[in-house]
């Protein structure tokens, strides 16, 4: 009886768990799925990204059958996801942005067509909308939604923002789980451009990725999310909490998303970890690289069964479909997490090789393995073999892997092994491997030693994987942004906005209300005369800012400029910006610095301001290179005609007994006043201000379906007659 009891216990533990398990976790997503014809330990996924597909650009769908159904038939993953931006919903001239039924039609053939060639089952595939899919969808299930009629998502009833899937092979899980965060209201582009999560979202995250926590067998768990935007370009929820803090209790081993594409460059990555210290203010607006912060103490004291965790995870962008023809494949060997991307470019892959021990120590390294390695967590055996899986169309011949040393200047082989398959009944996926000496690669330096696998297939076709740095240390070679990627990625947009936005319009009052306050104040001291007679007995920067401030006092001087222009700003801060269609109906609303006014779906009349921090992308470019340089090109005007003014009363007020035999230099000084050169140079500046202010209304009028005369006339008229008014007043002495 009692030994019957205690098999009892542990049921009714299950029962207690099963009945606390967070709701949001159904008990299909908690359900196992078995991994067969795999290496033991060992999972791979597809990854693709902005596909793309377009009524204007059929060759992208036409690509996407040719290569990647017969990609995903050699590789065959235990999982395939896509995630986001399926369709471009774009026009031809790329303005005017709203869903098309037709290239949703062609997704769903496409997507089919992938499955029928690939053989592999309809439910392994993942499609997450991307913010392209949702451009102009009024609500979700809405009109327009055509994601919830033709996805692979909406077809097997996958309901909700948050899906996930555990799949299992050896002992332990792996966890994927995708997150949708595109606008509840899919505002049009270009003020759709951000993820926008909410509250409750991030409870159903936080529950989906801990759903294995509770566990009573404690099998080792590898966290995967996936998405469409970067944390770069996540705004926070309205309580002001942000998926990183998520992914960071959860101790991710890697977020994968898309949406930036190749464009801006191919180290789109980035290491999060929780500092210790409380973060200085800066690092919640950007970092300068990806691994920016790191920094982990391997003492004794980190060794004990009480250490605390480290909470980390990896971003991992990826290229897009549209134009680099990208897909990634993705392995999970022992807990290691690597991937490989291949590019369709060039043309089909053959062969598809992709190491998964040891690890890339710029992209794929974490914090956590310096400790595991100094602590001896996963024991050696992991560290006993170079393995890799190798994808081929044709029988394997040979698999070879040479280990290159740097330190001499040049790579000199150190090791060169050929490596054997892992015995194996199934096809799906071919594991190789070889014994080293690990403890001879121990170095501190992370990119000392590089790897490199070389392949031939039976035809005599060879492959060789990218050169790639390791540390068997667990250290982390660190890899600088350009310029670009650090635009992107390195920058926190979504909390920059505001800052940026006060930070601009405080220099536009500074410019215009500062110098009318000195020029009232200080009437004789910033004038043109003052600056002339006393040029000779100042400093250089005392002259310069000396003429800085004589500019804008000039422009104050100008009263009917000056004015019109305080006016404009305020209105640009008070009142809206312009009247549209920021989604897919007949509703009429505006837009001001701080979103679209719109009402909230289901939810009466309350109203919302949609689109935050997404208008950044019409705001900001017009206060920084619209307003901004209209009140710089205007002042120097102003500052040039007080200065012509008095060249000219300097030469009239000469006697005609008082010329006298001028030099070179002075005639051609006095040839370039005559012809005011500055002033012609400045009226070219004005061309060029206007043509890119032409081009942001002429954006907004194609985007928003607007009428520029009704629905937006200061904002689209309004600098281009200033500057004509502005060019009149200033043109006489």
């Amino acid at each position: 009886m009692e030994t019957r009891g205690r098999r009892l216990v542990p049921v009714l533990l299950a029962f207690v768990a099963a009945a606390v398990a967070p709701p949001a976790v159904s008990r299909d997503e908690r359900e196992v799925v078995e991994v067969s014809g795999a290496p033991d330990g060992v999972v791979w996924v597809a990854q693709l990204s902005d596909l793309h597909f377009s009524v204007h650009h059929p060759e992208r769908a036409y690509d996407f059958r040719r290569y990647v159904g017969p990609a995903l038939a050699m590789v065959s993953p235990d999982l395939v996801l896509i995630t986001g931006d399926l369709t471009d919903g774009k026009s031809k001239d790329l303005l005017t942005m709203k869903q098309n039924e037709v290239e949703w039609v062609e997704y769903e053939s496409t997507i089919n067509d992938i499955i029928r060639i690939s053989k592999l089952p309809r439910r392994i595939f993942y499609d997450l909308r991307g913010n392209h899919d949702c451009f102009g969808v009024p609500a979700s299930g809405a009109n327009y939604d055509f994601y919830q009629k033709y996805s692979i998502n909406a077809k097997l009833r996958r309901q909700g923002r948050v899906q996930s899937i555990t799949v299992e092979n050896g002992g332990r899980k792996h966890l994927f789980v995708g997150f949708d965060s595109t606008m509840e209201i899919g505002l049009r582009g270009p003020t759709n451009l951000f993820g926008h999560p909410t509250d409750k979202q991030l409870i159903e995250l936080d529950q989906a990725l801990s759903q294995w926590d509770t566990g009573f067998d404690k099998v080792p768990v590898t966290k995967i999310a996936f998405g469409h935007f970067p944390l770069s370009f996540s705004a926070l929820t309205e309580s002001g909490k942000s998926i990183k803090d998520v992914f960071l209790k959860q101790s991710l081993a890697a977020y994968l998303c898309g949406h930036l594409h190749t464009r801006f460059g191919k180290n789109l990555k980035r290491y999060y970890h929780r500092a210790v210290q409380e973060p200085s203010l800066w690092e919640h607006y950007y970092q300068f690289n990806m691994h920016q912060g790191y920094a982990i103490q391997s003492n004794k004291e980190n060794c004990s069964e009480e250490a605390v965790r480290t909470e980390e995870f990896w971003e991992w962008e990826m290229g897009d479909w549209r134009k680099s023809r990208s897909m990634r494949i993705l392995a999970i060997d022992d807990g290691y997490v690597s991937y490989t991307d291949i590019d369709f470019r060039l043309g089909s892959k053959s062969i598809i090789i992709l190491p998964t021990f040891p690890l890339d120590s710029r992209f794929m390294q974490r914090a956590s393995a310096s400790r595991d390695f100094e602590c001896h967590i996963r024991g050696p055996s992991t560290f006993d073999t170079v393995r890799a899986l190798v994808f081929s169309k044709h029988e394997i011949v040979s698999v070879s892997v040479k280990i290159y040393d740097s330190r001499p200047g040049t790579l000199e082989v150190v090791f060169d092994s050929e490596m054997k398959r892992v015995d194996s009944n199934e096809t799906r996926g071919h594991m190789y491997l070889v014994p080293w000496n690990w403890r001879a690669f121990e170095d501190p330096s992370p990119s000392r030693f590089w790897l490199q696998i070389e392949v031939m297939d039976i035809t005599g076709d060879t492959s060789i994987s990218h050169l790639r740095p390791f540390s068997v240390n667990g250290l982390t070679a660190r890899v600088n942004w350009t310029w670009k990627e650090f635009f992107v990625i390195g920058i926190q947009w979504a909390s920059i906005y505001h800052p940026a936005l006060w930070c601009a319009l405080s220099l536009i009052f500074s410019l215009l209300l500062a110098p009318q306050v000195s020029a009232v104040v200080f009437k004789d001291q910033f004038t043109y005369k003052s600056l002339y007679t006393n040029g000779s007995e100042r400093t250089l920067f005392k002259s310069l800012v000396g003429g800085f401030i004589w500019l804008f006092v000039e422009l104050a001087r100008v009263i009917p400029v000056w004015i019109l222009l305080v006016v404009y700003t305020f209105y640009l801060v008070f009142l809206p910006w312009l009247f549209g269609h920021p989604i897919t109906d007949d509703n009429l609303t505006y837009m001001t610095h701080r979103g679209w006014i719109l009402k909230r779906p289901n939810s009466g009349n309350e109203v919302v301001h949609a689109g935050i921090p997404d208008v950044m992308v019409v705001v900001l470019p017009h206060l920084c290179f619209v307003l901004l340089p209209t009140i710089a090109i205007l002042a120097a005007m102003a500052a040039e005609r007080t200065a012509y003014r008095e060249h000219y009363l300097s030469r009239s007020g000469k006697k005609k007994d008082d010329y006298y035999q001028k030099s070179r230099r002075q005639i051609e000084h006095e040839n370039f006043w005559n012809g005011r050169w500055i002033r012609k140079f400045l009226c070219l500046l004005c061309l060029v201000v206007l043509w890119k202010h032409w081009k942001l209304c002429r954006a907004l009028v194609k985007a928003y379906a607007m009428n520029p005369l009704l629905h937006s006339p200061v904002l689209f008229f309004f600098i281009p007659a200033l500057m004509g008014f502005a060019i009149y007043k200033t043109s006489s002495i």
